[in-house]
Protein backbone atom coordinates (compact mmCIF):
# COMPACT_ATOMS: atom_id res chain seq x y z
CA UNK A 1 0.00 0.00 0.00
CA UNK A 2 2.95 2.86 -0.58
CA UNK A 3 1.92 4.03 -3.75
CA UNK A 4 -1.95 4.18 -3.14
CA UNK A 5 -2.57 8.01 -2.10
CA UNK A 6 -6.09 7.34 -2.27
CA UNK A 7 -6.28 4.98 0.59
CA UNK A 8 -6.98 6.74 4.16
CA UNK A 9 -5.84 5.86 7.11
CA UNK A 10 -9.53 4.47 8.27
CA UNK A 11 -9.40 2.56 5.06
CA UNK A 12 -6.17 0.76 6.00
CA UNK A 13 -7.40 -0.03 9.44
CA UNK A 14 -10.43 -1.25 7.79
CA UNK A 15 -8.14 -3.95 6.31
CA UNK A 16 -6.49 -4.88 9.37
CA UNK A 17 -9.48 -5.07 11.73
CA UNK A 18 -10.96 -7.40 8.74
CA UNK A 19 -8.17 -9.55 7.10
CA UNK A 20 -6.64 -11.31 10.71
CA UNK A 21 -5.01 -13.39 8.26
CA UNK A 22 -2.11 -10.79 7.31
CA UNK A 23 1.30 -11.47 7.95
CA UNK A 24 2.67 -9.04 5.74
CA UNK A 25 2.02 -5.19 5.09
CA UNK A 26 3.89 -2.22 3.59
CA UNK A 27 2.41 0.89 3.44
CA UNK A 28 3.31 4.87 3.45
CA UNK A 29 3.62 6.54 7.23
CA UNK A 30 0.76 8.91 6.66
CA UNK A 31 -1.27 5.66 6.98
CA UNK A 32 0.41 4.07 9.80
CA UNK A 33 -1.86 5.29 13.32
CA UNK A 34 -2.16 3.80 16.80
CA UNK A 35 -5.38 2.63 15.87
CA UNK A 36 -3.33 0.53 13.14
CA UNK A 37 -0.97 -0.77 15.30
CA UNK A 38 -2.95 -1.76 18.08
CA UNK A 39 -5.48 -4.00 15.18
CA UNK A 40 -2.62 -5.34 14.30
CA UNK A 41 -1.53 -6.61 17.72
CA UNK A 42 -5.21 -7.50 18.46
CA UNK A 43 -5.92 -11.24 19.98
CA UNK A 44 -7.58 -11.94 16.35
CA UNK A 45 -5.20 -11.11 14.41
CA UNK A 46 -2.03 -13.62 13.63
CA UNK A 47 1.31 -12.25 14.19
CA UNK A 48 2.65 -10.20 11.93
CA UNK A 49 6.21 -11.51 9.64
CA UNK A 50 6.87 -8.05 8.16
CA UNK A 51 6.00 -4.67 8.18
CA UNK A 52 7.93 -2.17 5.87
CA UNK A 53 6.91 1.51 6.58
CA UNK A 54 8.00 4.29 3.99
CA UNK A 55 8.76 7.61 5.32
CA UNK A 56 9.29 10.04 2.87
CA UNK A 57 8.90 14.02 2.31
CA UNK A 58 9.10 15.40 -1.35
CA UNK A 59 9.03 18.81 -0.24
CA UNK A 60 10.71 20.46 2.75
CA UNK A 61 8.63 21.61 5.11
CA UNK A 62 5.60 20.79 3.61
CA UNK A 63 5.03 17.59 4.54
CA UNK A 64 3.10 17.38 8.30
CA UNK A 65 4.29 14.20 10.53
CA UNK A 66 2.65 12.70 13.36
CA UNK A 67 3.51 11.28 16.36
CA UNK A 68 2.77 7.27 17.20
CA UNK A 69 3.06 6.69 21.02
CA UNK A 70 5.19 4.25 22.68
CA UNK A 71 2.56 2.46 23.90
CA UNK A 72 1.11 1.65 20.84
CA UNK A 73 4.78 0.48 19.04
CA UNK A 74 5.14 -1.64 23.20
CA UNK A 75 1.67 -3.43 22.10
CA UNK A 76 2.52 -4.48 18.64
CA UNK A 77 6.10 -6.01 19.49
CA UNK A 78 4.35 -7.73 22.55
CA UNK A 79 1.74 -9.33 20.00
CA UNK A 80 4.64 -9.90 16.95
CA UNK A 81 7.73 -10.25 18.57
CA UNK A 82 9.64 -11.52 15.71
CA UNK A 83 8.40 -9.19 13.10
CA UNK A 84 10.77 -7.33 10.84
CA UNK A 85 9.64 -3.65 11.19
CA UNK A 86 11.62 -2.48 7.70
CA UNK A 87 11.78 2.16 7.66
CA UNK A 88 12.99 3.66 4.32
CA UNK A 89 13.47 6.89 5.53
CA UNK A 90 13.58 9.76 2.05
CA UNK A 91 13.00 13.14 4.70
CA UNK A 92 15.12 16.68 4.75
CA UNK A 93 17.43 16.88 8.00
CA UNK A 94 15.14 19.56 9.16
CA UNK A 95 12.35 16.87 9.19
CA UNK A 96 13.46 14.14 11.67
CA UNK A 97 12.35 15.84 14.70
CA UNK A 98 9.77 13.52 15.48
CA UNK A 99 11.78 10.64 14.85
CA UNK A 100 13.39 8.66 17.39
CA UNK A 101 12.41 10.28 20.22
CA UNK A 102 11.69 6.61 22.18
CA UNK A 103 12.43 3.33 22.06
CA UNK A 104 10.37 1.66 18.69
CA UNK A 105 11.13 -2.13 17.34
CA UNK A 106 12.91 -1.17 14.10
CA UNK A 107 15.00 -3.91 12.59
CA UNK A 108 15.88 -2.69 9.12
CA UNK A 109 16.46 1.02 8.77
CA UNK A 110 17.65 2.63 5.68
CA UNK A 111 18.15 6.33 5.17
CA UNK A 112 17.97 7.35 1.18
CA UNK A 113 18.92 10.95 1.80
CA UNK A 114 21.60 12.97 3.96
CA UNK A 115 21.51 12.47 7.68
CA UNK A 116 22.40 14.40 10.92
CA UNK A 117 25.09 13.12 13.20
CA UNK A 118 22.56 13.86 16.22
CA UNK A 119 19.61 11.80 14.25
CA UNK A 120 21.90 8.58 14.25
CA UNK A 121 22.89 9.32 17.77
CA UNK A 122 19.44 8.82 18.47
CA UNK A 123 19.67 5.48 16.47
CA UNK A 124 21.28 3.71 18.79
CA UNK A 125 19.72 5.06 22.43
CA UNK A 126 16.40 4.12 20.92
CA UNK A 127 17.00 0.76 18.25
CA UNK A 128 18.02 -2.30 20.24
CA UNK A 129 16.35 -4.57 17.77
CA UNK A 130 18.47 -3.04 14.49
CA UNK A 131 19.34 -5.52 12.40
CA UNK A 132 20.75 -3.60 9.26
CA UNK A 133 21.46 0.15 8.92
CA UNK A 134 22.46 2.09 5.73
CA UNK A 135 23.46 5.57 5.61
CA UNK A 136 23.53 7.18 2.16
CA UNK A 137 24.54 10.04 3.01
CA UNK A 138 25.88 12.71 5.86
CA UNK A 139 27.78 15.01 5.26
CA UNK A 140 31.32 16.08 6.01
CA UNK A 141 31.00 15.79 10.36
CA UNK A 142 32.70 11.91 10.98
CA UNK A 143 30.55 9.51 12.44
CA UNK A 144 32.90 8.21 14.90
CA UNK A 145 30.83 8.19 18.09
CA UNK A 146 27.81 7.71 16.20
CA UNK A 147 29.03 4.19 15.02
CA UNK A 148 30.35 3.25 18.75
CA UNK A 149 27.02 4.05 20.15
CA UNK A 150 25.17 1.58 18.01
CA UNK A 151 27.46 -0.94 17.82
CA UNK A 152 27.25 -0.85 21.92
CA UNK A 153 23.69 -0.77 21.75
CA UNK A 154 22.39 -2.52 18.87
CA UNK A 155 23.39 -6.17 19.93
CA UNK A 156 21.33 -7.79 16.93
CA UNK A 157 23.28 -5.29 14.42
CA UNK A 158 24.60 -7.86 10.98
CA UNK A 159 24.73 -5.52 8.11
CA UNK A 160 25.77 -2.13 7.54
CA UNK A 161 26.46 0.18 4.62
CA UNK A 162 28.06 3.97 4.91
CA UNK A 163 27.99 6.14 1.52
CA UNK A 164 28.27 9.48 1.08
CA UNK A 165 29.92 9.92 4.88
CA UNK A 166 32.61 10.04 7.10
CA UNK A 167 34.41 7.74 9.67
CA UNK A 168 37.56 7.85 11.04
CA UNK A 169 40.21 4.23 10.38
CA UNK A 170 40.45 4.10 14.03
CA UNK A 171 36.55 4.35 15.30
CA UNK A 172 35.90 1.92 12.04
CA UNK A 173 38.10 -0.21 13.26
CA UNK A 174 36.47 -0.35 17.16
CA UNK A 175 33.06 -0.56 15.55
CA UNK A 176 33.60 -3.55 14.03
CA UNK A 177 35.92 -5.40 16.61
CA UNK A 178 32.68 -4.82 18.66
CA UNK A 179 30.25 -6.23 16.17
CA UNK A 180 32.82 -8.71 15.59
CA UNK A 181 31.90 -11.96 13.29
CA UNK A 182 27.97 -10.67 13.03
CA UNK A 183 28.59 -8.48 10.95
CA UNK A 184 27.77 -10.74 7.63
CA UNK A 185 27.14 -7.67 5.32
CA UNK A 186 29.44 -4.72 5.64
CA UNK A 187 29.62 -2.24 2.59
CA UNK A 188 31.95 0.69 2.99
CA UNK A 189 32.61 2.91 0.46
CA UNK A 190 36.61 3.82 0.44
CA UNK A 191 36.39 7.30 0.31
CA UNK A 192 33.95 7.15 4.05
CA UNK A 193 37.15 6.20 5.73
CA UNK A 194 39.29 9.01 7.12
CA UNK A 195 43.06 7.48 8.13
CA UNK A 196 44.22 8.87 10.73
CA UNK A 197 47.72 8.09 13.68
CA UNK A 198 46.61 4.58 13.95
CA UNK A 199 45.71 3.42 10.70
CA UNK A 200 45.67 4.15 6.95
CA UNK A 201 43.97 2.78 4.25
CA UNK A 202 46.11 0.03 3.68
CA UNK A 203 46.31 -0.86 7.64
CA UNK A 204 42.90 -1.13 7.72
CA UNK A 205 42.04 -3.85 5.25
CA UNK A 206 43.93 -6.20 7.44
CA UNK A 207 42.52 -5.22 11.01
CA UNK A 208 38.51 -5.22 9.54
CA UNK A 209 39.66 -9.06 8.32
CA UNK A 210 41.29 -10.27 11.11
CA UNK A 211 37.84 -8.71 13.39
CA UNK A 212 35.48 -10.24 10.76
CA UNK A 213 36.93 -13.39 10.40
CA UNK A 214 37.26 -13.11 6.81
CA UNK A 215 38.65 -11.22 3.74
CA UNK A 216 37.32 -7.55 3.89
CA UNK A 217 37.48 -4.41 1.28
CA UNK A 218 36.21 -1.26 1.19
CA UNK A 219 34.19 -0.68 -1.73
CA UNK A 220 35.75 1.39 -4.72
CA UNK A 221 33.89 3.79 -7.05
CA UNK A 222 34.75 3.01 -10.62
CA UNK A 223 37.14 4.71 -12.47
CA UNK A 224 35.45 5.29 -15.99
Amino acid sequence: MSSCPHVSPAGILCVADQCHGLRELALNYHLLSDELLLALSSEKHVRLEHLRIDVVSENPGQTQFHTIQKSSWDAFIKHSPKVNLVMYFFLYEEEFDLFFRYEIPVTHLYFGRSVSKDVLGRVGMTCPRLVELVVCANGLRPLDEELICIAERCKYLSAVGLGECEVSCSAFVEFVKMCGGRLSQLSVMEEVLIPDQKYSLEQIHWEVSKHLGRVWFPDMMPTW
